[in-house]
């Protein structure tokens, strides 16, 4: 089967659209998502950045929210600006990765987008997570336990690390092979090329 890696971050508003409907997407081109949570904070220090490229250009910020209100409007979903923005998504990264390997990352990734983008809640709180987890049936207490393991830090690291060496430099990222696509409006293109590669 033909597949796809969708690269995120979970402070990404765009990464936001893409998680709430990569899947079903996907499902219908008959690609299989290989899901890649990383962290754009060491990306962006590399280029010299303290902060999104959303905050630092105020403009380019406006405009950036202005898109997601009609983007979410058309799609059926909520949108609610989370303080501070952008959002500390270390502990979720950290979360998904382990999810990504049992096979829960991508429902818990959608529920923590929902409680950031949808309800405006921080993303740093273990609490805010624990009720991501418990919403798609999972033992919250376990699982939060696990994040402070050194294999999970690395293996984040490592991820992370990855995508700056494949040239990733913004979420979302799609690959298909070494084919980089950024943004939520190059998944169709992404998908018809795995679709055609495969």
């Amino acid at each position: 089967m033909a597949r796809i890696a969708f690269w995120y971050e979970f402070a990404s508003t765009y990464s936001y659209l893409s998680a709430m409907r990569i899947e079903e997407m996907a499902r219908e081109a008959g690609v299989a998502v290989d899901w890649r949570p990383f962290l754009l904070g060491p990306i962006f220090a590399a280029q010299g950045w303290t902060t999104s490229p959303f905050n630092l250009y105020e403009a380019k910020g406006r405009n950036m929210w202005r898109d997601m209100e009609r983007l979410t409007a058309a799609r059926g979903l909520g949108l609610r600006r989370p303080d501070p923005f952008p959002q500390n998504g270390l502990y979720a990264a950290r979360l998904a990765l382990i999810g990504a390997d049992e096979g829960w990352g991508p429902a818990f990734t959608r529920a923590v987008y929902r409680a950031e983008f949808a309800e405006g809640a921080d993303i740093s709180d273990k609490a805010v997570l624990a009720a991501a987890l418990r919403s798609v049936g999972l033992d919250a207490d376990a699982l939060l336990a696990r994040i402070a393991e050194p294999e999970v830090k690395d293996r984040l690291k490592a991820q992370t690390g990855e995508a700056q060496a494949r040239g990733v430099f913004g979420a979302p990222s799609f690959f298909v092979g070494d084919e980089l696509y950024w943004g939520d409006d190059r998944l169709e293109q992404a998908l018809a090329h795995a679709r055609a590669s495969d």
